[in-house]
């Protein structure tokens, strides 16, 4: 039986590390960030729909959208956040739908979906990995990584799920403010108890 797992975690807590790690162990993952550029590639419908809905000012010179711009618009603005996710969510949705139908019985198919305490759809997984630091954590890692502002980094992080709603839909958790070393292990202990659900 296909193994359905819902990867997250909030931003800066290292949950592509995570997800890179269980793909390096046989998992099938699907990650809705890359399916959300994809259907906003140019040339795709997602994109047209943007471009109707706010306008060619979301277009880089190139023809591709501006994803700063964009973000920073939608940040600041939640029915326009709420408007760009009715045009993005179903397309992504369809793109998940097709990658799962191709899995084979004894795959275990992980979901790497940044917003998944937000949205409420645990329920349809087999399990829920939630990949936990502390926010000062968090913070520190975006400012260092990213280059943001200590204001700017709380923002983002005020935009997601508490730790605290991430931790209650959790039936995994990976503690991720130690060393890589720990991390793997950690990573390991989830797999196997993943594959025995197979």
């Amino acid at each position: 039986m296909t193994v359905r797992v819902g990867l997250t975690g909030g931003i800066g807590s290292g949950k592509s590390t995570v997800s890179a790690l269980l793909a390096g162990k046989g998992a099938v993952v699907i990650d809705a960030d890359v399916l959300a550029r994809e259907v906003v590639a140019p040339g795709a419908p997602g994109l047209a729909a943007v471009v109707a809905e706010f306008g060619p000012e979301v277009l880089t010179p190139a023809g591709e959208l501006d994803r700063p711009a964009m973000g920073a618009r939608v940040f600041a603005d939640e029915d326009a956040r709420r408007r760009l996710e009715a045009i993005i969510h179903p397309l992504v949705h369809d793109r998940i739908a097709a990658i799962e139908a191709a899995a084979s019985e004894d795959d275990v198919v992980v979901q790497d979906i940044p917003l998944l305490a937000e949205r409420g759809r645990t329920d349809g997984f087999d399990a829920v990995v939630v990949v936990d630091v502390p926010t000062e954590v968090q913070v520190e890692r975006l400012v260092r990584d990213r280059g943001m502002s200590q204001d700017d980094a709380r923002a983002r992080i005020h935009a997601q799920a508490t730790r605290e709603q991430r931790l209650a839909v959790a039936t995994h958790v990976i503690d991720n403010s130690g060393s890589l070393e720990d991390l793997q292990a950690r990573v390991d202990e989830v797999w196997a108890e993943l594959r025995t659900a197979t």
